[in-house]
């Protein structure tokens, strides 16, 4: 399903959305994504709760200062709470597995900590403990996580962010594996800006295929798999391109991820300070 651009979606968050990024391929787009995320839900009034690894939690206090932020007030105030990943999965396992009663006592003495400056304001929430299973090769306990965020997103209120350690370009972008994720998942969010992979995934397909490459693109849009989750054009053509033409799959993909990184290279000087304006937050 086609999406609407990352940033436009992550402004108008609603409860019981679950945004999903795979960043291994770009994860300045992701600190960039979830300091917007953030930084809007401080201008609504919501309560932020951050779950992430130390090295996460100082890249996106320093971002949420560039952006206008007082980070130490809204701590103190506890508009913002931010929690170490590593520390909430070790409270929510039980002999070494995510349990149930475990996740909802952390997670609700967590979700208390917060406090939304506006009354009935959202909680937004960023965490990345499944990134953290999920880059210890402990898949079925990242699904669980999941699994139980989703029960408490039921009961509403709650915006949900995940982060995984995922490279769309990688040969296991399409497993069984990543098919779990999307469907723990509301929303997949671009892995970069500005419709750089799209593009960059249709250069490369047209070098590559040349007179082929108009049929291929008609076919790829005609087969593109149902994923029950919103995901932009071009991580689902990245899945298609894998199912219908796997031999020529891998020499697409690389000279893809070349023109993306080269790409990013031109542009990192000037977005890395800064994410897309908010107009619609000027009234």
């Amino acid at each position: 399903m086609p999406m609407k651009d990352a940033c436009e979606t992550l402004w108008r968050a609603e409860p019981h959305n679950h945004f999903v990024q795979f960043y291994k391929a770009d994860e300045p787009a992701l600190n960039r994504n979830v300091a917007g995320f953030l930084w809007d839900g401080l201008l609504k009034g919501d309560g932020l709760l951050v779950i992430a690894t130390p090295s996460r939690l100082e890249s996106l206090a320093d971002r949420l200062a560039r952006l206008g932020a007082d980070v130490d007030l809204a701590l103190r105030e506890r508009q913002l709470t931010m929690l170490e990943a590593h520390e909430i999965l070790a409270r929510i396992e039980l002999h070494g597995e995510p349990d149930w009663e475990r996740f909802e006592e952390a997670i609700g003495e967590a979700l208390c900590l917060v406090r939304p400056r506006v009354a009935g304001a959202a909680v937004r929430v960023y965490g990345e403990v499944v990134g953290v299973l999920w880059e210890a090769g402990r898949t079925a306990a990242a699904f669980r996580v999941e699994e139980y965020w989703n029960r408490r997103l039921r009961d509403g209120g709650i915006t949900l962010f995940c982060g995984y350690p995922i490279d769309v370009f990688a040969r296991d972008f399409h497993d069984d594996r990543v098919g779990d994720v999307l469907h723990a998942h509301t929303y997949v969010l671009p892995t970069g800006p500005n419709g750089n992979l799209k593009d960059c995934l249709q250069r490369a397909i047209d070098e590559l295929l040349g007179a082929r490459a108009a049929g291929v693109h008609l076919s790829m849009q005609a087969a593109m798999p149902s994923w029950g989750v919103a995901m932009p054009e071009a991580e689902s053509a990245i899945l298609c391109l894998r199912s219908h033409i796997p031999d020529q799959a891998e020499r697409i993909l690389a000279l893809a991820q070349a023109y993306y990184q080269a790409s990013q290279e031109a542009t990192c000087t000037r977005m890395a300070d800064s994410v897309p304006a908010l107009p619609s937050l000027a009234a």
